[in-house]
């Protein structure tokens, strides 16, 4: 069974692709005020909660949405039809460092996918050349260390220490690449628990509903994911999304 099939399915009842709120997603969208006729970028953009929502918020606005996985395209495509902003959406089957563009963007977004261009600092030097020079946006979406993990989590993670910072080392990191930060939101508890038990909950249903091979490989992932979760990074782990602007 395919992974991206797996993250597909255990999205499906919470399509915004990290633990963030439909509230909390549309204040920080709203907190952008984008031009009029914007032009708005998604660099791992999954199911495309974020671009669907801020077409609804920015009438005259237009987006791309940059995604590897298939299933996660397909279901962003239905459902901006169903909200009626398809024909104000574009969807690119593609890696994320691999997109490119003649003309440069209001908003550009990158909220837990920093992973597609090798880490945070790679993705803000990958980010900066498709924003508009001066009034250009970033919206990025990054793991943090809310206490020091223990060398178990790092294996267990297959990370190292200083592949994240705490929060005010995050946002060091963010503006010390030339950025200034203009909003931000560190998602909560209770938004962390909302996504983990929504992956791994929804995962098992599906498993639960298709017995045979397939069922059986999504109930290993859900209860793996868990188990990671549960006894592992909870509480360890924290997620801040900040709106940023460029200084250099």
């Amino acid at each position: 069974m395919e992974r991206d099939l797996i993250s597909h399915l255990a999205h499906g009842d919470h399509p915004i692709s990290a633990p963030v709120s439909e509230g909390n997603l549309e204040r920080l969208l709203t907190r952008a005020k984008l031009p009029p006729q914007a032009r708005i970028l998604d660099l791992g953009c999954g199911e495309a909660a974020w671009l669907i929502r801020a077409l609804t918020l920015y009438p005259d606005a237009t987006a791309d949405g940059v995604d590897i996985s298939e299933h996660a395209l397909s279901g962003a495509a239905e459902e901006a039809a169903r909200r009626g902003v398809a024909d104000r959406l574009r969807l690119h089957h593609s890696p994320a460092a691999d997109h490119t563009a003649d003309v440069p963007y209001d908003l550009v977004l990158c909220v837990g996918s920093t992973h597609a261009f090798g880490g945070l600092a790679e993705t803000l030097n990958a980010v900066r050349p498709r924003l508009r020079p001066s009034s250009g946006l970033a919206l990025i979406g990054e793991t943090f260390w809310e206490r020091p993990p223990s060398p178990e989590l790092l294996s267990l993670l297959d990370t190292k220490l200083d592949d994240y910072a705490d929060l005010a080392g995050t946002v060091e990191r963010m503006e010390g690449a030339g950025f200034a930060t203009v909003y931000g939101h560190t998602s909560t508890r209770a938004e962390w628990d909302d996504y983990e038990w929504s992956w791994t909950g929804t995962l098992t249903r599906w498993a639960l509903d298709h017995p045979g091979p397939d069922g059986d490989t999504a109930l290993t992932a859900a209860r793996g994911h868990r188990d990671v979760w549960l006894n592992g990074y909870r509480d360890v782990l924290g997620f801040t999304t900040l709106l940023l602007r460029t200084t250099t």
